[in-house]
């Protein structure tokens, strides 16, 4: 008796990728526009590095996590003069902190910074800025030399995305860097695979990012882009 064809991946390379991430239980397969690479680059840098290329002086931008202010100090740097950086944070603590990088850097006025669980970007950020938002940076997780316990959660995680592919511009793009390894970490990452995953095909462009040696455990970077189409779709 002959035995049952294997399943097998459409997408070049992804047998060496995506185990690491799947423990070997593979949603084979994805779909062919979510490109999965690896890098030696430290993830951080690789999201500064796509987000540079898609930012000029002018444009508008969001820090959802503004955490101890790096990023959202790396998005004022692009954006001004003449742009505008709004940045969210659930915790008084980190906006504390990063108002006092931004205060010492040029350009400071471009900065907002919205003290607002950012599932609810689109109501603090005025009308006028909708739909025209060029990037938007997302580092999940727990705020850097704080309280552990406190870390951004699934189902604000999932509304923030949502509400940023509504603000984004087209031909826009977010990142997202997603850390498996805390407690809280594997659920939040696997269901922002999840939600890539569900998105339009024609509408937006899916990347997954991991470092060259990663663990299970490893931090992770999805890249989202947004095309040209502007026909209304649901996700």
């Amino acid at each position: 008796m002959a035995s049952a064809p294997k399943a097998v991946c459409k997408f070049p390379g992804i047998a060496n990728v995506l185990p690491i991430i799947y423990n070997n239980k593979l949603p084979c397969p994805l779909p062919v526009t979510f490109i999965v690479s690896k890098t030696a680059i430290p993830l951080v840098k690789q999201a500064h590095t796509i987000i540079h290329s898609y930012l000029k002086p002018g444009d508008t931008a969001i820090d959802a996590t503004v955490g101890n202010g790096h990023d959202t100090v790396f998005l004022l740097d692009l954006i001004a003069p003449g742009g505008t950086v709004f940045g969210f944070d659930i915790q008084q603590q980190a906006i504390n902190k990063t108002r006092e990088l931004i205060d010492r850097q040029p350009h400071a006025e471009c900065a907002r910074l919205i003290h607002a669980d950012h599932a609810h970007m689109p109501e603090h950020i005025p009308q006028n800025y909708h739909g025209k938002i060029s990037a938007v940076m997302f580092n999940l997780g727990y705020l850097p030399g704080s309280d552990k316990q406190i870390i951004t959660k699934t189902e604000s995680t999932i509304a923030a995305l949502k509400s940023a592919c509504r603000l984004l511009t087209a031909n826009g793009v977010i990142t997202v860097l997603v850390y498996p390894g805390h407690s809280g970490g594997d659920t939040e990452a696997e269901h922002v695979q999840q939600w890539c995953e569900r998105l339009n095909r024609e509408q937006y462009h899916c990347q997954l990012i991991i470092n060259t040696s990663a663990k299970t455990s490893a931090p992770r970077l999805y890249v989202i882009k947004k095309t040209g189409m502007t026909k209304a779709v649901e996700y």
